[in-house]
């Protein structure tokens, strides 16, 4: 079984992510969303909400699944038998900072990384960007699934 990982904080989940989980669901038997957990990293939503999120806006793939994770990927990669990192890369600055990556990933652990490269529709979205528009009023409904609009809508408005 052909199985790989795509790792990520999904806060929130793009249109972008989606493209990357559906092509990747086309070459695998298996993909596993990792929703990373970064303590230092402060995010809009939890890794319960965002988990949720990536299972709902999913729910058409039979062969994806959601985990979370804190700490190394490739060590969750060992633990769970996957031997393939799928990466989206939207610009050649990606490409640096995930090679390098890439290549410690496969020194400490022998696991691969396959970069797939964005689909241009998506090449200049990041979640980041998504909340900073989203924050100040701007529409970004055309850049997320609809229900994730809906939620990063409403998590604004709660913070005020």
């Amino acid at each position: 079984m052909r199985r790989a990982v795509y790792p990520g904080s999904y806060d929130p989940v793009t249109n972008g992510h989606l493209d990357i989980i559906e092509r990747a669901a086309e070459v695998f038997d298996e993909v596993v969303i990792a929703v990373m957990i970064n303590k230092a990293k402060q995010t809009l939503f939890t890794v319960e909400e965002r988990t949720e999120m990536l299972r709902d806006v999913t729910s058409h793939l039979p062969n994806v699944r959601v985990d979370s994770w804190h700490g190394l990927l490739v060590q969750y990669c060992e633990k769970h038998g996957i031997k393939a990192i799928v990466k989206g890369l939207r610009a050649v600055s990606d490409f640096d900072y995930e090679l390098q990556m890439a290549q410690m990933n496969q020194q400490l652990s022998g696991i691969d990384t396959l970069f797939m490269p964005t689909s241009p529709a998506y090449s200049f979205l990041s979640s980041s960007l998504v909340k900073e528009v989203a924050k100040y009023g701007g529409d970004v409904s055309h850049l997320l699934p609809a229900q994730i609009n809906d939620r990063l809508i409403k998590r604004l408005a709660e913070r005020g």
